[in-house]
């Protein structure tokens, strides 16, 4: 019998299957406190999460019956992976999931954008009727530029170009053969800023581009580019963007992950005029959350009972493993 612990709110599909599962019991619940987790784990044989939850080394230290952790979703960025590997306790996501879920909000938020949606809707609901003041500009002709040209930024590059954009990216682990089979230019990082009228971010966060968007970078794009981020908080610095909008530098920016989740009262970016913001929506469909469930539940029963490791991030612990046996 092995048991899993389920400490955020994990889609009814996924639980559906652990309850039908033999051999199996669960403990779930749609937000646990640290220290309800805490109290809980110590029995745990696998742990699934959302984005809710954090595992650093503390947590771990306390589940000494640990063998999997799994990540509903594609960001891993609330787990200690390098406890993890040390612990030999491989951590496991759902890349997939999600993917058409975000590539339609950056769409969306896009478009936003270059409407003004969001704010013509308010000031309409306020009683104005008020034209002139929320005159946009089109998507078609414009340069996209894509940072991140993984599953997203692909999902990304095929909707804008259906939307008759110039789509141009940045990702040094992609060829430019591979873009342009998808009609994408492959460009450098200096040479996307210097062209996109709007630029999207989905790329992971490391040390080298933690903050890439600032005061550095912005100076190196069009005067009126559009920003969109629904990647990670801090792929930007929030006060330098919030800076160059006021300048008049940058037209605009869409906003749905922040460094701190849920963001300060005083985040320079919101309540900004031009920024739109929203509350970490990417994945917050009812198909991805469908599907985020079914596969890291699979991911982790294949994993339990089949000893077959799919979607690992922390790739070392594999090898670790195998020589164990």
């Amino acid at each position: 019998m092995v048991h899993i612990l389920i400490p955020d709110n994990l889609d009814k599909a996924g639980l559906n299957i652990l309850n039908a599962t033999s051999g199996v019991t669960i403990q779930a619940a749609p937000k646990m406190s640290r220290e309800e987790v805490l109290a809980a784990i110590p029995n745990a044989d696998a742990l699934i999460i959302r984005s809710a939850t954090k595992v650093d080394a503390a947590m771990m230290d306390a589940a000494p019956k640990l063998k999997i952790i799994g990540r509903a979703g594609v960001g891993v960025d609330n787990v200690d992976l390098a406890a993890a590997t040390e612990r030999n306790i491989p951590v496991m996501n759902a890349p997939d999931g999600n993917t058409i879920a975000t590539a339609e909000l950056a769409m969306g938020l896009m478009l936003s954008l270059a409407r003004h949606i969001p704010q013509a809707h308010g000031s309409l609901v306020a009683g104005n009727w008020d034209r002139k003041s929320f005159t946009g500009i089109e998507l078609r002709k414009k340069t996209l530029g894509i940072v991140g040209f993984g599953r997203v930024g692909r999902a990304v590059a095929k909707r804008a170009l259906a939307f008759e954009m110039t789509v141009i990216a940045y990702d040094p682990f992609v060829s430019a053969e591979t873009g342009a089979a998808l009609g994408v230019e492959m460009a450098t990082l200096d040479d996307l800023y210097a062209r996109a009228d709007f630029i999207t971010l989905h790329a992971l966060v490391t040390g080298d581009n933690y903050r890439m968007i600032n005061a550095e970078s912005i100076a190196k794009m069009k005067k009126g580019v559009r920003l969109v981020n629904a990647a990670r908080g801090t792929l930007i610095d929030d006060a330098a963007l919030a800076q160059a909008i006021k300048d008049g530098k940058v037209a605009g920016a869409a906003v749905d992950v922040y460094e701190e989740e849920p963001p300060p009262a005083n985040h320079p970016l919101i309540g900004l005029p031009g920024v739109i913001d929203t509350p970490h929506l990417g994945a917050s469909t009812i198909e991805a959350q469908d599907e985020v469930a079914l596969q890291i539940v699979a991911t982790v029963l294949d994993a339990l009972f089949k000893g077959e490791y799919k979607n690992v991030v922390n790739i070392d612990v594999l090898t670790k493993l195998a020589k164990s046996r």
